[in-house]
């Protein structure tokens, strides 16, 4: 097949590349210009994708870059990996999968195959896009074939390999589902079909809510044994010994990235159309959407213990990625704390060494420009107290004892770290 994959950031780039190693003819298609001439020049835009790995694809002729969406006529195929976030009411904002179907929409021809990768709620492959592909007089599942895989990225573990990892595909009807697998086949080892395209949708939801649910627990339960004066990392990985019926999740600052901060609220959001309440959903949410808060508070009694005041004390986050050893900032609970900081009267500073500046973006804009400090003792030791909030492998965190004055940990990055007595607070 000769396929195209809409939308080239942190899902679609991956894809565009295991496809074109796997042989497959691939053109990538975004509205970005300057990452069009980027990956045809061979050039990378995400840290953990090397140059190199761009530049042996298109090199080949397997890969090419384009925002001309009329190279959609030439395909057999075209995957949608855009991005699909809430608006400021928390409600699902689809309006770049259906500007994606919008600009496929005049290139529909017969037999064309659209896959939808991005997570969103049930219906959305047979409801929303369909509606949107059929202007053209063509019926999906008869003309042209409609399906929904999910996609499985996970940025920054090195064992995490697209072609190895399990696809889930749904499918309109048999037909599509059969064109769907053949499709993946090509570059994805293993491929797992289900009966529809909303089983599908469901799939990834389930994925997401089970770590986001997890992970408030925790957080709830850090909270509850710190009052106990226990402490909950040390529960955790003795918890963990056990060689079943147990999985661990780790507490934090909150939840970052494009999937478990969101994806959860778009069942929320579609239950409410049949009249289902998601209460253990939005509970989850309500408790890790606090965790910011706990942190401030937690900073707030380190530094009354110095007889210091947020208000006017220099403070710097260390970590401004969602998660370790990634250059992904996306719903970042650090930008939360940026800000909470700040309207209280701190005077703020980050330090990340996989983001040395703050790029535009929707939802955090005013930091945009923002550059990320030295990494020295004057630096570091500048500070009332440093925070950290992402716990890069990067970061020397023996440094970061020794240099800073005071240190607030919410990854327990310090547990293994020679440290004088009541220099470090967990939160």
């Amino acid at each position: 097949m000769k396929i195209g994959i809409i939308g080239l950031g942190y899902v679609g780039l991956p894809l565009s590349l295991q496809f074109a190693r796997s042989g497959v003819d691939v053109t990538g298609l975004d509205v970005d210009d300057r990452k069009i001439v980027a990956l045809n020049a061979g050039k990378s835009y995400i840290e953990h994708i090397p140059a190199a790995a761009i530049q042996e694809q298109v090199g080949a002729g397997h890969f090419r870059a384009t925002s001309d969406f009329s190279a959609i006529k030439q395909l057999d195929a075209v995957i949608i990996c855009v991005p699909t976030p809430l608006n400021k009411n928390r409600e699902p904002d689809i309006s770049y999968i259906i500007k994606s179907g919008e600009a496929i929409l005049p290139h529909v021809h017969k037999g064309l195959l659209v896959v939808l990768e991005s997570t969103t709620y049930p219906g959305t492959t047979d409801e929303d896009l369909r509606a949107v592909l059929e202007r053209t007089g063509m019926k999906a599942g008869v003309d042209f074939n409609l399906a929904f895989s999910p996609e499985r990225e996970d940025p920054g573990n090195p064992n995490s390999v697209v072609a190895q990892i399990p696809k889930v595909v749904g499918g309109l009807t048999p037909a599509c589902l059969k064109r769907a697998i053949d499709l993946y086949s090509q570059a994805i080892k293993t491929i797992v079909p289900v009966s529809s395209c909303r089983a599908a949708e469901a799939t990834k939801l389930l994925e997401n809510i089970f770590r986001g649910v997890n992970i408030a627990l925790v957080n709830e339960l850090k909270q509850v044994y710190a009052a106990m004066g226990i402490d909950v990392w040390e529960v955790i990985n003795a918890a963990k010994t056990k060689p079943f019926g147990y999985m661990a999740f780790y507490p934090g600052p909150g939840l970052g990235g494009h999937c478990i901060p969101i994806d959860p609220f778009y069942l929320t959001w579609k239950a409410r159309e049949y009249g289902q309440n998601t209460k253990f959903i939005e509970l989850a949410g309500e408790v890790n959407t606090a965790m910011p808060m706990y942190v401030v508070h937690r900073v707030q009694e380190a530094l009354n213990a110095k007889k210091k005041s947020i208000n006017g004390s220099k403070i710097l986050l260390v970590g401004l990625a969602y998660k370790a050893n990634v250059d992904d900032d996306r719903e970042s609970p650090s930008y939360v704390l940026l800000d909470l900081f700040k309207e209280r009267g701190a005077k703020m500073a980050y330090y990340d060494p996989h983001v040395p500046v703050i790029r535009p973006s929707r939802e955090h804009g005013h930091w945009a420009g923002t550059k990320s400090v030295p990494w020295t003792q004057k630096s570091i030791g500048s500070y009332d107290v440093v925070v950290i909030s992402t716990n890069h492998k990067k970061t020397n965190n023996q440094e970061l004892a020794d240099w800073a004055q005071l240190v607030v940990d919410t990854r327990n990055a310090m547990a293994d770290v020679k440290v004088k007595a009541g220099k470090v607070w967990k939160a």
